[in-house]
């Protein structure tokens, strides 16, 4: 009884923060495209196109008063950090453009069936940053998460941004985390997104091919799961295609000593597995994909989590396996800062999507051959 009435509030909570979206698509308003790092976030809300366009724009999945009258009047800079402002601002002011122009930017990834079935399921969905090259490949970007802590802003739409003009689409998800992460709620997330792109992949101009996922800190580690032959993990256990590529910043590999906490702190009471007991390097075999991966030597967030334990783990896996892969270990490369502008890890993206172009390039070759 007592699940029952959580599951009957987290839904009514999900309707509630839709209505101002709802409302701004109904009356047919448009917002300006003129977000800046300084832009308080109460401005970038109300802004109409922001709201109709349906982005999940906190970072506190809970979404309680306290927090949201706390981070008001606060800046976008101060609300995601200075590393990934700039591009964060020029993301949301390209998609207030593509809103305005009358793209469709929030898509939900499960029916209003399955959502009955499992009401967490609601939160699942994915935003539309569409690229200049008709037909080209697609990205899926994968923030990171800290309990109940989203990156959807901070690192999907700074990405978003450098992706974009790069001339790829892509898509950000927004998944389940922290009490909402049992039975592996993230990875049926991924593999939705996943499926839903590519069955749709005439109508969003990409092909369904050898798309490349992007992702952040733990988003790396679902990712990096997700990505593997696994029965009961990876692509193959829902049902998709493999990806082409997987691009990784600051991914987190073993949470170890901290998996026993972060199940208290996260779903104590909840059954089935959860993402975080996994290691990505025991899921590495010769049929993983490409990878592009880094991290930095001052990442406090990793060390906190034992940093031996994290991307050198994966790069020996990768090694051992003989598969394609570029590793960067930067000097000055902190955890959150996604592209990583005005870091060591700055202008990342663009090798990691050649690297990856290469290898599809590679592939093709081949397979002609």
């Amino acid at each position: 009884m007592k699940l029952k009435r959580v599951l009957a509030s987290a839904l009514l909570l999900a309707t509630l923060l839709t209505l101002p979206a709802r409302a701004a698509q109904a009356s047919g308003a448009k917002g300006e495209a003129n977000i800046t790092p300084d832009t308080p976030m109460a401005k970038i809300r109300s802004n109409p196109s922001v709201m109709g366009a349906g982005l999940y724009t906190y970072n506190q999945e809970q979404d309680n008063p306290r927090d949201i009258r706390k981070w008001k009047d606060t800046t976008l800079r101060e609300y995601v950090n200075d590393c990934t402002a700039e591009d964060c601002a020029k993301g949301l002011n390209r998609m207030i453009e593509n809103y305005n122009s009358g793209i469709q930017i929030t898509y939900k990834l499960y029916t209003d069936e399955e959502i009955a079935a499992v009401p967490t399921r609601q939160k699942a969905e994915i935003y539309y940053f569409p690229g200049s090259d008709p037909g080209g490949k697609f990205v899926l970007v994968i923030g990171g998460n800290a309990i109940h802590t989203s990156a959807e802003m901070r690192e999907g739409v700074s990405t978003a941004e450098w992706l974009n003009e790069l001339g790829y689409t892509c898509f950000v998800l927004r998944y389940r985390i922290g009490d909402q992460a049992a039975d592996n709620a993230p990875l049926e997330d991924v593999s939705r997104a996943v499926r839903y792109i590519t069955e749709h992949a005439e109508q969003f101009h990409v092909q369904p091919e050898d798309y490349a996922v992007l992702a952040y800190s733990s988003g790396g580690q679902i990712a990096g799961l997700f990505a593997s032959d696994s029965d009961t993990l990876g692509y193959k256990a829902y049902g998709v295609s493999k990806p082409g590529a997987l691009l990784l910043g600051y991914p987190v590999n073993n949470f170890f000593e901290l998996k026993p906490v972060w199940g208290l702190l996260i779903d104590p009471y909840a059954d089935g597995p959860r993402y975080f007991d996994y290691n990505v390097s025991d899921y590495i075999t010769p049929d993983y994909p490409p990878v592009y991966h880094w991290y930095g030597k001052n990442d406090v967030t990793l060390a906190k989590m034992y940093t031996p334990a994290q991307g050198r783990v994966i790069e020996k896996a990768l090694v051992k396996n003989g598969v394609p892969h570029i590793f960067h270990h930067y000097h000055n490369a902190p955890h959150k800062i996604g592209p990583g502008r005005g870091t060591d890890a700055e202008g990342w993206i663009t090798e990691a999507v050649a690297f990856w172009e290469s290898q599809t390039a590679a592939k093709a070759a081949d397979t002609a051959a």
